[in-house]
């Protein structure tokens, strides 16, 4: 390369970084800066009536993990704390499989449909965006609560007898959270399906390969990145749920979102809540990492 190739090489390079210039900044102040005032915050001491005493302390970030006991300082596990890490994970996880079990079938069949009708499909997937998440949560409240649609029809044909109690637990928060995220599995899915080559179907029916077998050994290895990025969009914002959880859970059964707005509202203890937000972050963190790792071996013919 000559000289003058080099400089305006360089030239470019400097350029697309200038003009790159106010969206970076614009990124730092706006998520960078908040951030960092809460990594800050969880390193401080709490103060009597909520905000910070600005004196080190590890007290927030050991609270995650442990409790004092308000008599004789002993140091306990936190069970609560604990519990609450479990539900939020466990019911993430439980979350991102029941929507895949249900998008994958979802996508295929779009990505299937001529392709007058892929964007009529598609457009009906995407409806629920439009409205809020608030609004979406309520509407699935009115279907499972125990006057809702789902009991009034079970009731009225006769295969119950009394309403099946799920609001305020567990299953109640799964069931608003799977169809609240659903279709960010979906359209993941979709995309990946969608360059699926399906003469590969063919040939592997040729070799006298059976339908789960095709599956296993053809289909789901290949659309193996569409369905890393569909679990990654549906297990981080389950995660860090609040709405779903509050509407739905009724505050008794929180999750970490639920659990750290307590601490900066009710609880007053602001570094406990911004080292439990730094482990969520953390825990986003990990998770985006693995959809790294994963999409970068799934892209590489070699790995």
């Amino acid at each position: 390369m000559s000289p003058a190739e080099q400089n305006q090489q360089k030239r470019s390079a400097r350029n697309g970084w200038l003009l790159s210039a106010p969206a970076l900044t614009l990124l730092f102040l706006a998520a960078s800066g908040p951030l960092l005032i809460v990594l800050v915050y969880s390193f401080l001491t709490p103060g009597q009536y909520g905000n910070v005493v600005w004196k080190f302390s590890l007290d927030g970030w050991i609270g995650i993990l442990f409790s004092r006991d308000i008599f004789d300082g002993t140091m306990n596990l936190a069970d609560a704390h604990l519990t609450i890490f479990w539900r939020s994970v466990k019911l993430s996880l439980m979350t991102t499989a029941l929507t895949f079990a249900l998008g994958f079938p979802t996508a295929w069949f779009i990505a299937t449909r001529p392709p007058a009708q892929r964007a009529m499909w598609l457009f009906l997937i995407t409806i629920p965006f439009w409205t809020n998440l608030l609004i979406r949560t309520f509407a699935i409240n009115e279907v499972i609560r125990n006057e809702g649609l789902m009991n009034t029809v079970l009731i009225n044909i006769g295969l119950i007898s009394e309403p099946i109690r799920l609001i305020n637990t567990d299953t109640a928060v799964f069931i608003g959270m799977a169809y609240v995220y659903l279709p960010l599995m979906v359209l993941p899915l979709f995309a990946a399906i969608d360059r699926f080559d399906m003469k590969l179907l063919e040939a592997g029916y040729d070799l006298y390969a059976s339908r789960m077998q095709v599956l296993r050994h053809v289909i789901l290895p290949i659309v193996k990145p569409g369905i890393v990025a569909g679990s990654i969009l549906v297990f981080v914002p389950s995660l860090g749920a609040y709405v779903t959880p509050r509407v739905l859970g009724g505050g008794k059964n929180m999750m970490i979102g639920n659990f750290i707005e307590l601490q900066f509202g009710q609880g007053r203890n602001w570094p406990l809540g911004a080292a439990l937000s730094m482990a969520l972050l953390l825990i986003v963190m990990a998770a985006l990492l693995v959809y790294v790792r994963a999409s970068t071996k799934g892209s590489n013919p070699h790995g």
